[in-house]
């Protein structure tokens, strides 16, 4: 399985509209360079960077199904 997305960045911010608490971070995950998925998430950098490689993982292996059609 190749490597389509990857982690292109995650910095601490201030909480999103509507919530509260601290803690948070902006995370951008890049696609083969040319296109971006930003979000926001709680929790500690090493939580937060946990659960981003997380979902990394679930978009290549849903991407990989794709080209493979």
């Amino acid at each position: 399985m190749g490597k389509f997305y990857e982690i292109e960045s995650i910095q601490r911010t201030e909480p999103p509209p509507g919530c509260e608490g601290s803690n948070w971070y902006r995370y951008v995950i890049a696609f083969e360079g040319t296109d971006t998925v930003h979000g926001c998430r709680q929790g500690s950098l090493k939580a937060v960077t946990s659960a981003v490689e997380e979902i990394i993982v679930q978009l290549n292996v849903r991407h990989s199904k794709k080209r493979g059609r």
